[in-house]
């Protein structure tokens, strides 16, 4: 479970956002949308504790937080293989036949069977997007972050990536908190969606109810108006 009270970030002076709260409910999924410098990665920065807020509390109910960078943080001189084996000799204490086992299965279950040997940099960028996806969940995190999960994929390889990511939070009963300007998978990976707007969050409700909404900002950003609120 993620609790965000009345969350603000200030930097010279001025208020990024504030009075920024919502739930995530265990074994739910929350996408937080965005327009451009909205401050969405500051806001995951925040709930991962990477970053202090200026006010406001955020309250995660585990230690056992993973979460995928937008750029994946992967380990350039490692292996595929050893990328894996790194956080689970680090955060869980594993080495051995079980890490590789581990290891394997989380490779397979990414459909990345097989790259044992390769290194990050001979991979396309969705074979990367999954390798970070596995990095991520390999210590069994009961809460995931994802920061722009799907950025720089095709549409077709977006749609896989985020199926993957569903299937995977059922399996292992996870909580997930993603932010994307991606609408379309916003819809595929929310139970709930929230748009960060206006120095404030604004709760668009379920995909169904996004869709159907009569906010105005919300309306202009999903639907990509040149004029609204948004650009007024």
């Amino acid at each position: 479970m993620i609790q965000v009270t009345s969350l603000g970030k200030n930097f010279n002076d001025e208020w990024i956002f504030r009075n920024v709260g919502f739930t995530v409910p265990a074994e739910s999924s929350a996408v937080v949308l965005g327009t451009s410098g909205s401050g969405k990665t500051l806001l995951l920065k925040m709930i991962s504790g990477l970053m202090a807020p200026d006010e406001g509390t955020v309250r995660v109910g585990t230690s056992n937080v993973g979460m995928l960078f937008q750029r994946n943080a992967l380990f350039d001189s490692f292996t595929v293989l050893e990328n894996l084996l790194f956080p689970l000799k680090e955060r869980s204490g594993l080495i051995g036949k079980p890490a590789l086992e581990k290891a394997h299965r989380y490779l397979e279950a990414v459909g990345l069977k097989g790259t044992d040997h390769q290194y990050p940099n001979e991979l396309s960028g969705g074979m990367q997007k999954r390798l970070g996806i596995a990095r991520a969940l390999i210590v069994d995190p009961q809460v995931i972050l994802y920061d722009e999960p799907t950025a720089g994929l095709d549409p077709i390889t977006s749609k896989l990536i985020a199926e993957l990511i569903q299937t995977l939070r059922r399996e292992n009963k996870s909580t997930l908190l993603t932010i994307t300007n991606d609408v379309n998978r916003a819809y595929q990976l929310g139970d709930r969606i929230y748009l960060l707007a206006q120095g404030g969050l604004i709760d668009g409700g379920t995909p169904t109810e996004v869709r159907a909404t009569q906010d105005p900002v919300i309306k202009q950003f999903i639907y990509g108006l040149r004029e609204g609120p948004l650009t007024s």
